[in-house]
């Protein structure tokens, strides 16, 4: 089974995942990451659009400051980039992401059936399900709380440039967009649907925009407020 692993965070970079892949310790990293059981690299990688927030929270001991996570509840959207796995890759990146060593495929069941699965209280231990892509599931992972249940704090300058170049390397948005973006991320501003690069493709100034299969999940279930949210691929 394949899936759409959605990094909103360092991630994004094919090269600072590839560690998470095949092993190794990132550079400016605390910690050598086992690796998955698969170490290929993603098949595909493509910049997305998701509704909710990205705010910063907590303190990273890479970083020394704030770190990103993703409330799919949030007002606006955020900008993440997908990439093509296996259900086990996905799995083994997520296990490392815990703090835990990969060991086998996780149960994915709860996730896509009610749009996030809690597997602990820690950080990063809760799946989302914001929607699909090309008939297959996009998945993330991020806190158990919502933007307005922790209190926030600054991410550091070099951290904010690794995602600032990890969302270039993405290919869906201009500098200027890039910038602007993580300026609202990080003063807690939403970032409003339909800017930036996807707001001109929108218009017809340039092709190549893919709307996403909308969520048909329970709107009970599905995280967001509204009754079908919306994804976009760029």
């Amino acid at each position: 089974m394949q899936v759409w692993y959605v990094s909103y965070g360092s991630n994004m970079h094919a090269a600072r995942l590839r560690h998470y892949l095949t092993g190794g310790r990132p550079p400016g990293g605390m910690r050598t990451c086992p690796g998955c059981r698969d170490p290929r690299p993603p098949a595909r990688s493509v910049p997305v659009v998701l509704p909710g927030v990205m705010y910063f929270a907590l303190e990273s001991l890479n970083w020394t400051g704030g770190v990103a996570f993703y409330d799919p509840d949030g007002p606006g959207e955020v900008w993440g980039r997908a990439h093509l796995v296996t259900r086990g890759q996905f799995s083994d990146i997520a296990a490392q992401e815990m703090n835990r060593a990969p060991a086998g495929d996780l149960d994915l069941s709860e996730a896509l059936d009610r749009g996030r699965a809690r597997l602990g209280p820690g950080r990063y231990e809760t799946l989302v399900h914001p929607g699909t892509l090309e008939g297959l599931p996009l998945l993330t992972f991020t806190a158990p709380w919502r933007v307005d249940e922790v209190p926030r704090t600054q991410p550091t300058d070099a951290y904010l440039a690794h995602l600032w170049s990890g969302l270039r390397e993405a290919g869906g948005w201009d500098d200027e967009e890039i910038t602007d973006y993580l300026d609202r991320c990080r003063a807690g501003l939403p970032v409003h649907p339909g800017t930036g690069l996807r707001r001109r493709r929108l218009r017809g100034a340039a092709p190549g925009l893919r709307a996403l299969e909308p969520d048909h999940r329970d709107p009970g279930t599905a995280p967001g407020n509204s009754a079908q949210p919306r994804v976009h691929g760029l």
